[in-house]
């Protein structure tokens, strides 16, 4: 992210917000698994609601989070209405997090087999 040649520039505070209202929305584990099932393509209400074990009213609430957030699409198909992912750079995201938690653990991991071992 850094460029040593040319010095960081401070983030205009409305971009700020932006960039906290995307994380608030990503912060709630129910929404990361809509995401995370909608990966495998576009999913209905019902198909959701079946693959997070959850009620109706719960994941239509937050597809509806994450569809007024720019993160979902949603289109009619005959009387289900069907949602998919908008902006596939959640996914980046998520692997940044992902990755970053597989290295503290992988670390943690180590350090606790050196006291064992020691």
């Amino acid at each position: 992210m850094s460029n040593p040649e040319r010095p960081h520039e401070p983030l205009p505070d409305d971009l700020i917000e932006l960039v906290a209202r995307r994380f608030r929305v990503l912060g709630e584990p129910m929404r990361i698994k809509l995401l995370d099932r909608l990966r495998d393509g576009p999913a209905s209400v019902g198909e959701l609601q079946t693959a997070t074990a959850s009620s109706q009213q719960n994941v239509s609430k937050h597809l509806g989070v994450l569809h007024d957030a720019g993160l979902l699409r949603r289109s009619k198909d005959g009387t289900f209405v069907r949602y998919e992912i908008a902006d596939q750079g959640v996914f980046d995201l998520c692997e940044q997090v992902c990755g970053g938690l597989r290295r503290q653990f992988a670390e943690l991991d180590e350090l606790l087999r050196e006291r064992a071992g020691g």
